[in-house]
């Protein structure tokens, strides 16, 4: 094991920048990297904690292991309501989506459910959030929009059962 190095409180913000590019590159694991240097400095940083959890859901594509429990417990730590409700419909979300992409038989019913969990997360998040911020409406809308053009994705108890072959 390796003995990391401790980032300056100084390079906080400059750290923080390069979490949002390496996001954007697609390279989740620096962006987690990088978040948990910041969060050994300061353990509550709440936009640290924001971009971790949405660099441990960019991962999802790459396989989950931990990292939907571990998302889900960062929920905890973050101080504002609103952003615990609406990273909580992000989590499900991306969840979703992820088996939505591995369209893989029966996960229709599950790819539902989770989009559904963050639909009801992002309604709960809708009365709380600041004047002008409608990012859980836009949200709840992909949502919405994700169901309505897979004809596949229904709850469980809507789905036809498969034939049974002899």
């Amino acid at each position: 094991m390796f003995q990391l190095k401790q980032l300056s409180k100084n390079g906080v913000a400059a750290a923080l920048e390069k979490v949002e590019r390496y996001r954007l590159l697609g390279e989740p694991w620096e962006a987690e990297s990088i978040c948990r240097d910041v969060l050994a400095v300061e353990p509550e940083h709440q936009r640290a904690l924001v971009l971790l959890l949405l660099s441990l859901t960019d991962q999802f594509r790459f396989g989950l292991g931990g990292a939907v429990a571990e998302a889900q417990e960062l929920l905890r730590r973050l101080t504002s309501e609103y952003q615990r409700h609406y990273y909580a419909g992000i989590i499900c979300e991306r969840r979703g989506k992820r088996l939505l992409e591995q369209a893989a038989p029966g996960t229709g019913p599950m790819t539902y459910d989770w989009l559904r969990q963050a639909m009801a997360w992002y309604e709960q998040a809708e009365p709380l959030r600041p004047p002008g911020n409608d990012e859980a409406i836009l949200r709840w809308n992909t949502c919405a929009r994700l169901i309505d053009r897979h004809e596949h994705l229904k709850p469980a108890d809507e789905e036809p059962a498969a034939p049974f072959l002899e």
